[in-house]
């Protein structure tokens, strides 16, 4: 009998505390650019670490994941690297109302594969990345969608570089990839942003475009119009002196006042 009133004892404490556990296991899920993945590796690591909630994290073009959102997929925060995308998400109603801000500014590099003879290229007005790029390809994400593309169409016609450059660009479906080609050593040349640069051992960084040469490079964050409550806490996160250490580290820019 005692047993008995034991084991009901065990198992009544075991679902009183159900909720509790659902709730400590409760998981968040993160659409944000591909530029972003070493550093938000780290930080959704020290943000389960201090509140016990699990972020599962996509990482795509920017262009790819709102309309992946706008579709229905299941995403609580959208992490673009562009302003467009973002308005876009606004205007679709995909992106809950007056939760978005600017969190993380980048620049945008010309690379070459570590081994490269390529060094100290002087970027402006003039400037032949065709020539330079000789017979082989320039990597760089889609000019037609992905941010990185869209920044480096916009300064290699600045600089008057695009109509020779057009015809020898590589256009990948996101950052990472254009970054892994030049990381092959299967294209002589990349532009991605120095953040991409940083964090792949076979490239090297052998020139920086001006910054008055294309938009500003800007990373807004906001929750989902279908984003779950927990999800206030993320974005409260970003916000903190953990979140700058973290992003600093990586090379981004912090763009908004850290809390403690």
């Amino acid at each position: 009998m005692l047993s008995r009133r034991l084991a009901a004892i065990c198992l009544f404490a075991a679902l009183a505390g159900a909720p509790l556990t659902a709730h400590a296991q409760e998981t968040l899920t993160v659409f944000a650019a591909a530029s972003m993945k070493n550093a938000l590796d780290d930080l959704n690591k020290s943000f389960t670490e201090k509140t016990g909630i699990k972020i599962a994290a996509s990482y795509a073009a920017s262009s790819a994941l709102i309309k992946q959102i706008e579709a229905g997929a299941p995403a609580d925060i959208f992490i673009s690297a562009d302003l467009d995308w973002m308005t876009y998400g606004l205007d679709k109603k995909a992106i809950a109302l007056k939760s978005n801000f600017n969190l993380l500014g980048n620049r945008l590099v010309l690379i070459a594969p570590k081994d490269s003879k390529l060094s100290d290229v002087k970027i402006g007005p003039g400037f032949d990345i065709a020539a330079l790029a000789g017979d082989g390809r320039i990597a760089t994400g889609d000019v037609r969608a992905v941010p990185a593309g869209k920044y480096a169409k916009a300064a290699l016609e600045k600089l008057g570089a695009w109509a020779k450059a057009e015809p020898k660009m590589a256009m990948t479906e996101n950052v990472r990839a254009a970054l892994a080609l030049v990381g092959r050593g299967e294209v002589p040349l990349g532009i991605v942003y120095e953040t991409d640069a940083k964090v792949e051992p076979n490239v090297k960084i052998v020139g920086a475009f001006p910054a008055s040469s294309h938009p500003a490079i800007v990373y807004p964050v906001a929750l989902t119009a279908t984003a779950k409550p927990g999800a206030k806490k993320y974005l409260d996160f970003l916000r903190t002196a953990t979140a700058l250490v973290i992003f600093e580290r990586y090379g981004f820019t912090y763009l908004v006042k850290a809390g403690p």
